[in-house]
């Protein structure tokens, strides 16, 4: 999922991405079902569906899981009643971490994400203890070859967004959480393809690691990400490409 710095995706060999990939499905039949029950189920009237099911078809998800997530929302199927949560704490070297969580048992969530907490480096801190170094903004995701830099800031700007970030294969559009509809629609009337969209926390300030503090970063993340509770992961943490080429 969105919401992590561009280097906790690693590359996965075949079996292990599969099983990833169950995982995501997993936790975007999650929000569709939340975001279903919240809003309704119809996403032209619902930006936070409209928003998962995008990223759900980004993922290739069939539409028969798509629609059966959105029925299990509304009531016309039965399912697993999900509420939502967000936890805070500390990475390695003092950084700052969100995890955003889609649970049926806070109890069962908080004692796991202390354990993967405690494991790698980290602890769970008390709510209020690292939030406010982050920001809600609008955050919209486009693949780096489906647009020119140029032509996506004037438009994205004209359109009301603050700024547009390169990202590597990436560009991230950002925004107030007011114009995310706004904006979203100028790029899809554009034509350009979008990644995801969606309101994240964007952190304030950074934290650079190296060596073994962020070695355990990656891994705290990827446990986390890994963990089907979770939904998004946020962190102010920055680890140098040059850094993460020695850790791969």
């Amino acid at each position: 999922m969105s919401g992590h710095s561009k280097w906790s995706s690693i590359k996965h060999k075949k079996g292990a991405a599969d099983a990833k990939r169950g995982k995501i499905f997993t936790k975007l039949i999650r929000e569709i079902t939340v975001a279903a029950r919240m809003g309704g189920g119809d996403p032209g009237g619902n930006p936070r569906l409209r928003a998962a099911i995008l990223a759900a078809r980004a993922e290739n998800m069939p539409k028969e899981n798509i629609e059966r997530g959105i029925k299990k929302g509304t009531g016309e199927l039965e399912g697993v009643s999900y509420e939502e949560a967000t936890y805070e704490g500390y990475g390695p070297g003092g950084v700052a971490v969100l995890v955003d969580c889609l649970t049926d048992n806070r109890n069962r969530t908080v004692a796991d994400l202390k354990h993967i907490f405690d494991r790698n480096g980290g602890a769970l801190g008390e709510p209020g203890s690292v939030s406010y170094r982050f920001k809600k903004k609008g955050l919209i995701v486009i693949e780096k070859d489906a647009v020119e830099e140029d032509r996506l800031i004037a438009l994205a700007l004209e359109a009301g967004a603050e700024d547009v970030k390169d990202e590597g294969d990436q560009f991230e559009v950002l925004c107030a959480l007011s114009d995310l509809e706004t904006v979203r629609a100028a790029v899809e009337e554009a034509n350009i393809p979008i990644v995801s969209s969606e309101v994240s926390n964007i952190p304030q300030d950074k934290i650079t690691l190296e060596g073994k503090k962020a070695q355990q970063m990656i891994n705290l993340v990827d446990l986390l990400e890994d963990y089907d509770d979770v939904s998004h992961v946020y962190s102010n943490c920055d680890i140098p490409d040059s850094v993460i080429e020695e850790l791969g």
